[in-house]
């Protein structure tokens, strides 16, 4: 809407969403900002390594990514190959629908790359006017940058309701604010961080395992190109995490170098007790990891039992 407002030249893509159509969309019509999901910026970040040359991408001023939490990873990769410059955004339809944006101010200078890096993937802070709280177990959670809870949000142009519909009433709580489904935790400056959809937690043991932040992990590995994790039944757990992963053609770590690879990062028993090998993991309309297909088709796998 603001781009038809300024006047601004607008590229829509259709159905080519391949990284080598919308890599030579953005350098044939000198686009200078785009948006998308990872799995696109992925998918276009590995057709740039082939041919770093192939493309003049330097009208490209902001790539923006939301529809899912970019893995730091991928923000690294493209800041140090191509150059271009990667910024988290997040929003809803309800939010209509930006609700925030992770920009580092003057008060993140004294940062080092690592800790930029880190920031940089949040979801960042709210739009003016839009108000956040993120409620746990116990109630509202503090803004400790550790304790978990689900976001909530309300503002001008947050949806209040669904029009004449009673259905997804419990999306709204009784003091008018919008219950988003994503878990977060929040940071002293109001940097919201998404831990994981509340739908897609893994419940292990009466725990919590975050199956995002695993992917996210996982996805920084050299040989994985795509990963996803889901919670599968187990007997005395109720719930433990596989590795669904692709390699793009490479030979596959064994479950034993994954453990190893993630294990410098998370808790013993947050690490996956195993993995599965797919050619690619199923894909949303928006080309977001299908989460639900993915469980639909290991609803019946049987982990390997532990000595």
């Amino acid at each position: 809407m603001r781009g038809q407002m300024v006047g601004s030249k607008q590229i829509f893509p259709g159905l080519h969403l391949d990284a080598e159509s919308l890599c030579d969309l953005l350098a044939t019509e000198k686009v200078s900002m785009t948006a998308g999901v990872p799995t696109i910026w992925f998918a276009i970040l590995e057709h740039l390594d082939q041919d770093p040359a192939a493309y003049d991408l330097s009208a490209l001023d902001l790539m923006l990514v939301g529809g899912a939490p970019a893995p730091p990873a991928m923000i690294d990769a493209f800041d140090t190959r191509p150059g271009l410059n990667v910024v988290h955004a997040w929003g809803m339809t309800e939010t209509s629908p930006l609700g925030s944006v992770s920009h580092i101010g003057p008060r993140h200078d004294e940062l080092d790359a690592e800790g930029r890096l880190a920031l940089r993937a949040k979801q960042g802070r709210m739009s003016p006017f839009v108000e956040i709280r993120a409620r746990g177990a116990e109630g509202l959670i503090p803004w400790d940058d550790t304790t978990t809870g689900e976001l909530e949000v309300r503002g001008p142009w947050i949806a209040s309701s669904y029009y004449r519909s009673e259905q997804g009433a419990e999306s709204f709580t009784d003091d008018g604010w919008f219950r988003t489904g994503d878990i977060v935790n929040i940071d002293t400056d109001g940097y919201i961080d998404i831990k994981d959809r509340a739908k897609d937690v893994i419940k292990s043991g009466g725990e919590w395992i975050s199956s995002l932040a695993l992917e996210n992990a996982l996805m920084g590995h050299p040989d994985i190109t795509e990963a996803a994790v889901i919670g599968v039944s187990h007997p005395e757990w109720v719930e433990r995490p596989l590795a669904i992963i692709a390699t793009g053609g490479t030979s596959a770590p064994s479950l034993e170098a994954i453990r190893e690879y993630l294990a410098p990062h998370f808790a013993d028993w947050w690490l996956p007790d195993a993995i599965e090998v797919v050619a690619e993991t199923p894909r949303t309309s928006a080309r977001k990891f299908d989460q639900l297909a993915l469980r639909e088709q290991f609803a019946d796998y049987a982990l390997p039992v532990a000595d």
